[in-house]
């Protein structure tokens, strides 16, 4: 792939070099460096370690998996050792962290899920696909897979539900929550209607935005097969509204395969979340722990402002600008994303308990 220049290095507030100035001499013996071209030679959706059901706080069955580091070569953890836990975004699943699974495998014990009515997991109800059940439902895998002290990554939709958790419980932040990741993703102010131009049928925008949405009850089975004849337009939607440079195929076709995958039922049914999202006034917890915003510069959908925005309301927070990159970062520049998230687990290792 052609990379458009350079990475706008990490920006750390002078707050957050002062909290994390203690901490550094530890983390760097303890540092967690991921094999950042270990994705490079598996197929996409390959990655994948026997499934285990978490269930949530309104009965709905949510597919977990996790990565022990025994299991790959690595040493066996135990309770005190790290865990991170992926959320990935919207109509996408579990398998788009392929890079940054393969990277961390035998390194760090790491969890991956799928989202209420994504992937693998249990389909929602109508009124429970909201940005406060996302946070529950993160709340609910750590408590059940986490035995010790973790760090959160969220992308997108993921990144909202991690800010929703901040909101809900910030408590867990600094005690059980000693690091966090916010990519691709904003605590407000969205326009919806972007977020949903790589998965309309034949590419389509516009006026029928909102009248795809209002029909959907009645019409949704009609815009799955639209989606279906539309595949080679919607290729190049994809690689448009996902990408910011030149990707490989296999990359673009890879993104499609789970914006497919994920009925236009379920799309329709989360996307006034979106609408309504305003969560700005709620991210102080996560100035309390080491946490990096991550974007690419030309990210058609949640645009660089809105990370720009979210490090500037984070005390102590980095932010990684990752120039020409789109909304699919931590695959377009996985490398480059990996090594802001190594420099995260850094700091976070070498946290006490609050």
């Amino acid at each position: 792939m052609s990379i458009k220049g350079r990475i706008f290095g990490s920006v750390v507030g002078a707050a957050g070099l002062a909290a994390a100035a203690g901490a550094v001499g530890i983390a760097r013996q303890n540092r967690i460096i991921g094999n950042r071209a270990a994705g490079e030679h598996v197929a996409f959706g390959e990655l994948h370690s026997a499934p285990r059901v978490v269930v949530a706080d309104d009965a709905v069955d949510l597919h977990v998996e996790i990565d022990e580091p025994a299991d790959f070569g690595g040493t066996p953890s135990t309770d005190d050792d790290l865990t991170v836990v992926f959320v990935h975004g919207y109509s996408l699943n579990l398998d788009c962290w392929h890079f940054q699974r393969a990277a961390y495998r035998g390194q760090v014990r790491t969890v991956f899920y799928d989202q209420r009515s994504h992937g693998r997991s249990a389909r929602s109800s109508e009124d429970h696909c909201t940005i406060d059940q996302l946070g529950s439902d993160l709340r609910r895998v750590i408590e059940d897979t986490v035995p010790g002290r973790c760090v959160v990554v969220g992308h997108s939709m993921g990144g909202m539900s991690v800010i929703s958790l901040a909101e809900q419980h910030p408590e867990l932040f600094g005690d059980k929550v000693v690091g966090a990741a916010l990519i691709s993703t904003t605590a407000g102010g969205l326009d919806p209607g972007r977020i949903l131009f790589p998965m309309l049928p034949l590419g389509l925008g516009g006026r029928f935005v909102g009248r795809a949405v209002r029909t959907l009850d009645i019409g949704h089975k009609v815009v799955d097969l639209a989606r279906g004849w539309g595949h080679a337009v919607a290729d190049v939607f994809t690689d448009r509204y996902a990408f910011g440079d030149d990707v490989p195929a296999s990359m673009v076709e890879f993104v499609y395969s789970m914006l497919n995958s994920t009925p236009f039922a379920v799309v329709a049914d989360f996307y006034p979340a979106f609408a309504t999202l305003d969560k700005f006034e709620h991210l102080e917890p996560l100035g309390r722990v080491p946490t990096s915003v991550i974007c690419g510069t030309e990210d058609k959908i949640t645009s660089v402002g809105h990370s720009r925005k979210l490090h500037s309301r984070i005390t102590g927070s980095s932010l990684l600008e990752c120039e020409g990159a789109g909304h699919m970062v931590l695959l377009e520049r996985h490398k480059d994303v990996t090594a802001e998230l190594d420099d995260l687990l850094s700091l976070a290792q070498g946290r006490a308990p609050l």
